[in-house]
């Protein structure tokens, strides 16, 4: 791998993860760009939920330091993760990239619509506990991220807003599930021979800068800036997956 590519792919995993963080959706970026250049779909996504991993939990630490976000929640929250995470890597190959991005394309439209007639609290921290009744769409989602993943922080996103969080409290608690979905299924494709030791390290190295540089600019930004950032990302998200699904 030369050079150049290193350096492409600290990019990629910057400009991912910094926009992945802030509104979910960087799966559609740091994915196709590292298919162009010529890795393998299973060391793509491999290599995505390696540097996730490492990412996640780094911008995760930096708001829990902030005391954006109950450490009980957070860990409480893991084992659906872990486990959605582990299911998606086991069955990634018996379910077509197609169905999972059509369902994905369901439960963001969804999701958007929900955004305009039910509205999320504001700054405060008013909510500690997420309700027991989205344990099953919180799993549904690891499993998504486990598979394929692009869209996956923005479900979460919106999950926790709906339940009470605030926007800082939202992105802390998805970055902690993202990192415990990757973990359980960057073990399944690291068992599975798929990682790809030239690829993974670097887009790591461009997802941990991307990370903190997300979560620095989100605690400078309001409640309205990041309620718009996320629906015109959700708004572009769901044009690429629908173009994806056409193509």
């Amino acid at each position: 791998m030369s050079d150049v590519d290193i350096l492409l792919l600290i990019l990629i995993g910057l400009i991912g993860t910094f926009i992945g963080t802030l509104a979910g959706g960087g799966g559609l970026i740091s994915m196709p760009s590292m298919l162009l250049m010529g890795v393998p779909i299973h060391s793509a996504i491999a290599a995505t939920k390696f540097s996730n991993t490492l990412s996640s939990f780094s911008s995760f630490y930096v708001l829990f330091r902030q005391k954006k976000i109950d450490l009980k929640t957070a860990i409480f929250l893991a084992p659906l993760g872990i486990s959605g995470g582990i299911t998606g890597g086991l069955i990634a190959t018996s379910i077509s990239e197609k169905a999972m991005t059509t369902a994905a394309v369901f439960l963001l439209s969804f999701a958007l619509v929900l955004s305009f007639i039910r509205k999320p609290k504001g700054d405060g921290h008013s909510t500690t506990k997420v309700s027991r009744k989205v344990y099953p769409l919180l799993y549904g989602i690891g499993i998504y991220d486990g598979m394929f993943g692009p869209g996956q922080a923005t479900l979460q996103m919106y999950t926790y807003l709906h339940n009470g969080f605030s926007y800082l409290s939202a992105i802390a608690l998805t970055r902690f599930l993202t990192f415990s979905s990757c973990l359980g299924a960057f073990s399944t494709y690291f068992l599975t021979g798929h990682l790809n030791w030239r690829v993974a390290p670097s887009l790591a190295v461009g997802s941990f800068i991307g990370a903190q540089l997300s979560v620095r600019v989100a605690g400078k930004l309001s409640s309205k800036h990041l309620q718009f950032i996320l629906r015109a990302l959700t708004v572009l998200l769901l044009v690429q997956l629908m173009w994806n699904l056409l193509n």
